[in-house]
C-alpha cells in the first residue's frame, strides 16, 4: 500500500554492464540507465547490446528509453572543475583506478560538448549529478547547469 496509479505500474528502469544484466533489463524492464561510473564509450558499447537485445524480443525501440547519469562539473577553470568533480567522485566512490574518464567537467562549452557525446552514444534522457566537494557546491552547479548548459541543449 498504496497501490500505484499507473496501471499497470510505474516504469520500471533497469541498469548493469555484463551481457546477461543488460538482456535481463530489456525481459523485465520498461527502460534502461547506464552508469554514472561508466564512460561514455562503455555505455555506448551497452546501448549497442540494449538495441540488439530490444530488436531480438521483438520491441518497439521507441517504448524502451535509454538514459545515462552523468556526473558533472562546471568551472570556468577546466583544470579546477575536474580537480572537484574527481575530488566528489572520491566522495562516493573511494579511490577506484579509471573513475577520472568517467565524469563530464570543464568549461560550459566542454561540458555542453561532453553531453552532446552522451546523447550521441544513445541517452535519449540523461540525468545531470553535479558532483562536487560537498552539497554547497552542488546546489551551485545547479544553478549553473540551469542557466548555462540546459538552454544550450534544447
Amino acid at each position: 500500500m498504496p497501490k500505484p496509479v499507473q496501471r499497470p505500474h510505474p516504469p520500471i528502469w533497469f541498469g548493469g554492464h555484463a551481457p546477461k544484466a543488460l538482456a535481463r533489463a530489456v525481459r523485465l524492464g520498461d527502460g534502461f540507465i547506464g552508469a554514472g561510473s561508466s564512460t561514455t564509450a562503455t555505455f555506448a558499447d551497452e546501448v549497442r547490446m540494449i538495441k540488439a537485445a530490444v530488436d531480438r524480443r521483438g520491441k518497439d525501440p521507441a517504448a524502451f528509453p535509454i538514459a545515462k547519469r552523468v556526473y558533472v562539473m562546471i568551472d570556468d577553470d577546466p583544470g579546477r572543475a575536474r580537480e572537484r568533480v574527481l575530488a566528489g567522485l572520491e566522495r562516493i566512490y573511494g579511490r577506484v583506478p579509471g573513475i577520472e574518464q568517467v565524469p563530464v567537467s570543464g568549461t560550459p562549452d566542454q561540458v555542453v560538448e561532453g553531453l552532446r557525446e552522451v546523447a550521441a552514444a544513445g541517452a535519449e534522457m540523461i540525468l545531470l549529478n553535479p558532483t562536487g566537494a560537498d552539497v554547497a557546491e552542488d546546489a551551485a552547479q545547479l544553478e549553473r547547469l540551469a542557466a548555462e548548459i540546459l538552454p544550450r541543449l534544447r
